[in-house]
């Protein structure tokens, strides 16, 4: 499944109102609630915090990819949020996560899950798709970023 197939406008948040990691993925899964993706706040949240603890999921070039598997969804979901100015998301270089994926997924189901990975990775090779998209203003934007 391709990261294409998960977005839409309205899982995109450009001009994330978050300052630290607790509040990005908090703001992330909101985002999701409000979409009418996913219900378990607490669930969720939980099993986010958890494989956090294990390893931050901020890795370079201003990219994070907070992540977790849960019985909360019965398949792959994606929320995605832009902060121009950066957070310190403890992300491998040590730099300020701009572009964060959060990634959800059932236990049960890893294919999808490596998959959108490996493409968000791919992704991330490509300074000039990265600046793209944290230049946005808007999810409109986001999505034709992602169309092309």
């Amino acid at each position: 499944m391709a990261i294409i197939d998960l977005v839409a406008p309205e899982v995109i948040k450009v001009g994330l109102t978050s300052k630290d990691k607790p509040s990005v993925l908090r703001e992330l899964l909101q985002i999701l609630i409000d979409a009418g993706r996913v219900t378990n706040k607490e669930e969720i949240l939980d099993a986010l915090t958890k494989r956090e603890s294990l390893q931050s999921t901020g890795l370079e070039a201003g990219i994070a990819v907070p992540h977790a598997k849960t019985q909360a969804v019965s398949a792959l979901t994606l929320a995605i949020g832009i902060s121009p100015d950066g957070i310190d998301f403890d992300a491998i270089d040590q730099q300020p996560s701009k572009l964060f994926f959060l990634m959800l997924a059932p236990p049960d189901k890893s294919g999808p899950h490596i998959e959108a990975l490996a493409e968000i990775a791919r992704m991330s090779k490509s300074k000039a798709f990265i600046s793209a998209l944290i230049a946005a203003k808007n999810a409109e934007e986001v999505m034709v970023l992602f169309g092309e």
